[in-house]
């Protein structure tokens, strides 16, 4: 028995590694086949005129005499098709994969990440205040495991609807709050909700990676707005009003930003509100995610708050980033009632509600108080003491731009300057890409190249990490760059 275990073990752990190896070398391809396919084995046809066809074939060999050749189609749904894959992820799991590969220093010196280094259970508890934590445990231990309404419970759309008011000027109705798993669900339903096929969607650039590729899915046209960092990354309202036409259908705001960490100021808000007005079809998506990681004299401003803009916004928000519940999966859209019911709609046949014992959790969350109370200050303190360490840091390098950063945990940082050197081993530093493959082989530090945020000049660098992890990296960092800056000059 005891040698039969070690066997099952042994084949476990070599099963794993295969899987680790295969994932860490895994190229980027949009479909694969497994050659252990039983009773039929499968070989890609490329003729021309199935590549003219757009179409992808297999063919099915007959396993007997009686059976006839098959032609079968395997080709993807062109919206699927014309999405990229999360930069953001991709480097996220290829990060956990080398750590389970034995190379922990990869992800110990991660900058790339989108959530605190803390998680829910130790955020709440360095500073007691586990209120929610024991919601979500007696949740499972009372019983509350089955399915709620579609929307959310009654209790936490109660709940999000006295926060709107009292946060964020906001007077709605629980029939127009849709929980559900995460805000990013919330924005990818609102998306599919009001856009038409051929209408187009302004995205600020930089923004969020999924946006563009949201606008894809409900078979619209992402246009891309240009920001500079001079202005902080905001849109410049005359810009806005010279690219608005009747196809423009939905406008997507992100304040605090991710990446840039830039705070729309309500003057700026006002502006644009005025703008949007003057359009009858055109909407605001206003992801509000990180209105609460704001560093003062900042303020947080809900568009939907101003006058005459509830009727045409839908605000997004969660409780992944304020309240470091992350991997509860909660987040919700309040919108005007018709909008509400067609995201609700949606919900109803893509994933159904949000988890019951998340809910619970998310109840008692919000009666923390403004921003999270006590732990939610401690929390933001926490993170402008590490924003301030990266801008010192980081402003010591000649050859670094830094905007100014007034909410969110990331620095969009200018490193364009490096680009167009031939490093020996390496090649040629091209693009933010290049940079940031370099800066992995050399630092052991994972940074998100800023193309997928729509700005190739820069690099997005977390900074919801430990302070003694920034630390580290940021050395590793320095040193690459400062003899990445000497190559760089013989090669001038």
């Amino acid at each position: 028995m005891v040698n039969s275990y070690l066997l099952q073990s042994s084949s476990a752990i070599t099963i794993k590694n295969a899987y680790i190896e295969s994932e860490i070398s895994r190229p980027s391809i949009p479909v694969s086949f497994s050659s252990q396919i039983p009773r039929f084995s499968l070989r890609i046809m490329k003729s021309s005129k199935q590549v003219e066809a757009c179409k992808a074939k297999a063919v099915m060999k007959p396993t007997s005499q009686f059976d006839e050749l098959i032609e079968l189609d395997i080709s993807l749904s062109p919206s699927v098709n014309a999405v990229k894959p999360s930069k953001t992820m991709a480097i996220s799991d290829k990060s956990t994969a080398l750590v389970q590969a034995g190379i922990p220093r990869y992800l110990s010196n991660s900058l790339s990440y989108e959530h605190t280094h803390l998680s829910t259970c130790n955020y709440f508890c360095l500073y007691d205040c586990v209120e929610y934590i024991y919601a979500g445990i007696n949740a499972i231990r009372e019983g509350h495991t089955r399915y709620t309404p579609n929307a959310g419970t009654l209790e936490l759309r109660l709940a999000i609807c006295h926060k709107l008011k009292e946060e964020n000027g906001i007077s709605c109705t629980p029939d127009e709050i849709v929980v559900s798993n995460g805000a990013k669900q919330s924005s990818l339903q609102a998306v599919l909700a009001v856009c038409s096929p051929g209408d187009e969607v302004i995205i600020p650039a930089p923004y969020y990676v999924s946006y563009p590729e949201m606008a894809r899915l409900a078979n619209a046209n992402p246009v891309i707005l240009p920001t500079n960092m001079s202005d902080n990354f905001l849109l410049d309202p005359e810009l806005l009003k010279s690219k608005l036409n009747e196809k423009s259908r939905l406008l997507i705001l992100c304040s605090p930003s991710n990446p840039t960490g830039s705070v729309y100021p309500r003057k700026l808000l006002e502006e644009i509100a005025v703008i949007v007005k003057k359009h009858p079809r055109l909407l605001v998506l206003s992801d509000e995610i990180y209105e609460h990681i704001i560093y003062s004299p900042a303020t947080h401003t809900s568009i939907a708050s101003l006058p005459g803009m509830w009727e045409r916004t839908l605000t997004v928000n969660g409780f992944s980033k304020a309240f470091a519940m992350t991997g509860w999966r909660l987040g919700y859209i309040a919108a005007p009632k018709h909008f509400a019911s067609a995201c609700n709609k949606l919900q109803s046949q893509l994933t159904s509600g949000a988890s019951s014992i998340s809910q619970k959790a998310g109840v008692a969350a919000l009666g923390l108080g403004y921003a999270g109370g006590e732990a939610g200050a401690i929390m933001v303190k926490a993170f402008r003491e590490r924003r301030d360490y990266l801008i010192k840091s980081f402003g010591e390098l000649d050859r670094v731009k830094i905007s100014e950063l007034q909410g969110a945990f990331y620095l969009f940082l200018d490193f364009s300057s490096y680009y167009g050197t031939e490093v020996e081993g390496f090649g040629l530093i091209k693009d933010s890409e290049s940079l940031c493959q370099y800066l992995l082989d050399q630092a052991q530090v994972a940074l998100v190249p800023g193309d997928a945020f729509g700005d190739d000049t820069c690099i997005r660098i977390s900074y919801a990490a430990s302070l003694s992890m920034l630390e580290a990296a940021v050395e590793r960092i320095k040193k690459v760059l400062l003899s990445f800056s000497k190559t760089a000059l013989t090669n001038v």
